[in-house]
C-alpha cells in the first residue's frame, strides 16, 4: 500500500456526496462507537468549517475540521481529528495535526490555537507545540484540557 497522504481542505458545500457520507461513518465509528459515547456529532458547527481530509488509495484515512477565531471559540481551533482504524500505526496523526495547524495558517494566518484535547493525548499534542491550558474536564464523558499553541 501507498502510504503517502493526499491531503485537501475544503468547505463543507465542496465536499462530494460519497466522501462526506465517508468521513461522517468515520466520525460516527470513531467518536460514537470505538470511544462509546453517545453524543450529537452531526452540531451544526461543519457549516462554519473548512475540513482536512486525508486520502490513501481514495479512501478517507485522516480527517479534522478547522475553524478561524471566532467561529467557535475565540481563538483558532480544529477539532473531530481521527485516522480510520485500518490506517493507524503509520504516523498519520502526526500528519494531520501538522495539516491542520498548516491550513488554519493558509486559510486565516498565523495566530494561537486553542484545541480540546482528550487527556491521554496531552504529550501527543506538545510534541506540535500545544500546551496544557487549566483544569481537566469532561466532554460528553471523556477527560479532555484545553490546550494552547502560540503562533511562531
Amino acid at each position: 500500500m501507498n502510504k503517502t497522504l493526499q491531503w485537501s481542505v475544503k468547505k463543507l458545500e465542496e465536499i462530494e456526496a460519497l466522501q462526506l457520507y465517508e468521513l461522517l461513518k468515520l466520525r460516527a465509528d470513531v467518536f460514537v462507537i470505538e470511544q462509546d459515547c453517545i453524543y450529537p456529532d452531526m452540531d451544526d458547527k461543519d457549516q462554519r468549517a473548512l475540513h482536512v481530509i486525508g486520502t490513501l488509495d481514495g479512501r478517507v484515512a485522516a480527517y479534522s475540521r478547522i475553524f478561524d477565531a471566532g467561529d467557535y471559540v475565540a481563538e483558532a481551533s480544529f477539532g473531530r481529528v481521527v485516522i480510520h482504524q485500518e490506517f493507524r500505526g503509520y504516523q498519520f496523526g502526526h500528519e494531520l495535526v501538522r495539516q491542520s495547524v498548516s491550513a488554519i495558517e493558509d486559510a486565516f494566518g498565523k495566530q494561537p490555537i486553542k484545541i480540546s484535547a482528550q487527556e491521554h493525548l496531552t504529550s501527543f499534542y506538545q510534541a506540535h507545540g500545544f500546551e496544557p491550558k487549566g483544569a481537566g474536564y469532561l466532554e460528553d464523558g471523556i477527560p479532555h484540557i484545553g490546550m494552547l499553541r502560540l503562533s511562531d
